[in-house]
């Protein structure tokens, strides 16, 4: 819709509007504020929902929040999930995820947490921040793009209208997106809809649970126990034949079923159930104009591998630093198109997986359940005798499109679009995870001497990008020795990470995932080069 009301209410423009304030939208705001970015957020609920949803967030996850500034509060609102266990109805196992404590992110591979405790943690710090400004209770009704900007009106609980203006809107606004109405987009089912119990319970005796996360593959009554974070469990229950959804949504069903893990009102409190139904899809077009989208705006997926709120995360980060890049003029919208396709192609994969996954999980009839509990038997007795088996296949992947360093051949050059590794490192008087002791923002790591490594044209515009030039030394090397450019390999992780490129350069974009890799000095002209071609351009104007 386009227009305004003659009376209705203005404000000031800012340089990003969020509509929707649930975490994703919480987290791309801190990202932007940080950044020294105004952003104005518009919520249609006038209090943030008190109950979970989300109850895990990926390595990657836990390293964009640190990004924000809550990384020392995620022992607070989260706990390592620890191992996640497949079982059929007999209690036989069927695949067997390991939750390592730490992985490449310098994270768990995966936390657990209370998602209440997270969204007060990321509010609260957001309301620390003079450049976020918050407007609770205001449902956006009408959006209109203008050459240089976007008019968003909202109507408050009482009918009144205001209006807001904002260099770009980012609709963070959930699966029923305003925002992705007014782009036109259309959004794909992806072909999965199956509808499930949840219920989040207290348990009052502080029982310990092993594995942590276990998963019953029953066709009689597919159901799931998992962390929910620290003192809190989350139970699932599939709706089989037969069943209403406004039968099994009632306190009485909610006791029944949950009394199959021997949970009852003796021994737990049942703080919240609720029938919800687990879908897959994915919008066709992410961004119009200046309009784009993030997080379940964007595409949604089932529980099963454990991405929906990661990869509304993973949005986020992949959004930041290029709106970053647009509001300094820097570039123009051809970085939103990279945002579309890299995202889009990104977490398609992980919506694929967790579909196939739930196709596993769902199976209610009982010969094709027999016939899948033979295949990953036999698949997981392989990975025990250390073949291939399910236990390697990962619902995330290395970047194939987006803004990425690319060979002859048009595809990424490797390690283009891998995942950045975090380990600690240290340099005189300071040891830490990497992007603590270096900082944030694009990274040129290298093992060669950065005295004299680029020539001047691509040293200014590092500099001018607040990028950081690093040189890596070995494991073992004394940090007092170390320059104000270098750091020691504590664990000796990042120098085998250049060998395995072939590579003695790397140019690490600020959402930690690889731009390219170079080798030599000329290279690593070429790869900066290549950067500041594509972010020193005039600005390209915006048609909606």
């Amino acid at each position: 819709m386009s227009g305004t009301t003659p009376n209705a209410t203005a404000a000031a423009t800012a340089d990003v509007l969020i509509v929707g304030y649930g975490p994703v939208g919480q987290l791309l705001a801190l990202l932007m504020a940080d950044r020294g970015r105004t952003v104005t957020v518009v919520e249609r609920w006038p209090q943030a929902y008190p109950m979970p949803r989300a109850v895990a967030f990926d390595g990657e996850g836990a390293r964009t929040l640190t990004a924000a500034g809550i990384g020392g509060l995620i022992g607070k609102i989260g706990e390592p999930s620890g191992e996640y266990l497949w079982q059929n109805a007999e209690g036989l196992q069927l695949l067997h995820i390991d939750g390592s404590e730490r992985k490449l992110a310098g994270w768990p591979e995966s936390t657990s947490m209370y998602q209440p405790l997270l969204e007060e943690e990321l509010q609260a710090r957001g309301a620390r921040l003079e450049q976020i400004t918050v407007h609770r209770g205001h449902e956006v009704v009408r959006i209109a793009q203008r050459p240089e900007s976007v008019e968003v009106t909202a109507v408050d609980r009482e009918g009144r209208e205001r209006v807001f203006a904002a260099s770009w809107v980012v609709g963070c606004d959930g699966a029923n997106s305003f925002v992705r109405g007014e782009t036109g987009s259309a959004f794909s089912d992806l072909g999965f809809s199956h509808d499930w119990l949840v219920c989040d319970v207290v348990h009052h005796d502080g029982r310990e649970f092993t594995p942590n996360n276990l998963q019953i593959c029953d066709p009689a009554r597919p159901r799931t126990s998992v962390s929910a974070g620290p003192g809190n469990r989350r139970y699932e229950f599939m709706r089989t034949a037969g069943e209403t959804i406004e039968g099994l949504n009632t306190e009485e069903s909610s006791w029944r079923l949950l009394e199959l893990f021997g949970v009852s009102p003796e021994n737990s409190t049942l703080r919240r159930h609720h029938v919800y139904s687990f879908k897959a899809g994915c919008a066709e077009q992410w961004h119009r104009g200046r309009l784009v989208l993030a997080g379940d705006a964007a595409h949604i997926m089932p529980p099963f591998a454990g991405q929906g709120m990661s990869s509304g995360f993973r949005d986020a980060g992949a959004l930041a630093w290029r709106l970053d890049a647009l509001l300094a003029g820097r570039a123009g919208t051809e970085l939103l198109d990279d945002y579309q396709d890299e995202r889009r192609t990104h977490v398609k994969h992980a919506i694929t997986m967790s579909v196939n996954l739930g196709r596993i999980i769902c199976q209610t009839d009982p010969k094709a359940a027999a016939d899948r509990d033979l295949v990953l038997r036999a698949a997981a007795e392989r990975a025990a005798a250390g073949g291939a088996g399910p236990q390697q296949r990962s619902p995330l992947q290395p970047l194939t499109k987006g803004f990425l360093r690319r060979g002859a051949n048009g595809k990424p050059a490797k390690p283009a679009g891998a995942l950045s590794p975090q380990a600690p490192v240290a340099r005189a008087g300071e040891t830490g995870l990497f992007d603590s002791v270096v900082g944030l923002g694009f990274v040129l790591l290298t093992s060669l001497d950065p005295a004299g490594l680029l020539d001047e044209a691509e040293a200014g515009f590092l500099a001018d990008l607040g990028a950081h030039v690093v040189r890596v030394l070995p494991s073992g090397t004394d940090p007092a020795a170390a320059g104000a450019s270098d750091v020691v390999d504590v664990d000796d992780v990042y120098l085998p990470f250049l060998a395995v490129a072939k590579a003695d350069t790397v140019l690490i974009r600020p959402d930690f995932y690889v731009y390219g890799a170079a080798t030599g000095r000329a290279d690593a002209n070429a790869l900066v080069g290549e950067v500041r071609a594509a972010l020193s351009g005039a600005r390209v104007p915006v048609t909606a």
